[in-house]
């Protein structure tokens, strides 16, 4: 069993897909490399969306609302071990200055974000 945290990341509407993309991935990415210890992450990924006409058609054929910007995925060993990091004042720290550096490029309000289990399916019968 995996726990993480799932955010589903919108853009500012102030900047652009190509610039939104470049700062989550060279800027935030080393701010958040600087506090993973603290907030006890084992794993971190990024999926940003790819521009073009088959995720336009995708959505178009399912009647799907537009879609996210990206999606970030931050695993933990356990909910205890994700609790006690932001409870701990380096945790809190950590958590405060990725928020702040959040509000230069994603859209809080139009993001959700939840933890989750996560559940491997085996795939092979």
């Amino acid at each position: 069993m995996a726990w993480k945290m799932v955010f589903c990341l919108r853009r500012l509407e102030s900047i652009d897909a190509e610039e939104f993309t470049r700062y989550w991935r060279e800027e935030h990415a080393q701010l958040f490399r600087q506090y993973a210890s603290a907030l006890a992450v084992r794993r971190y990924t990024q999926s940003s969306r790819l521009p073009g006409r088959m995720n336009d058609a995708l959505r178009a054929h399912r009647g799907a609302p537009d879609g996210f910007d990206g999606v970030a995925e931050v695993w933990f060993d356990s909910i205890d071990e994700l609790r006690a990091a932001l409870t701990s004042a380096d945790g809190r720290a950590a958590a405060e200055a990725l928020i702040v550096d959040e509000r230069r490029f994603i859209d809080h309000d139009r993001s959700p974000i939840w933890i989750a289990e996560e559940t491997e399916i085996d795939l092979s019968g």
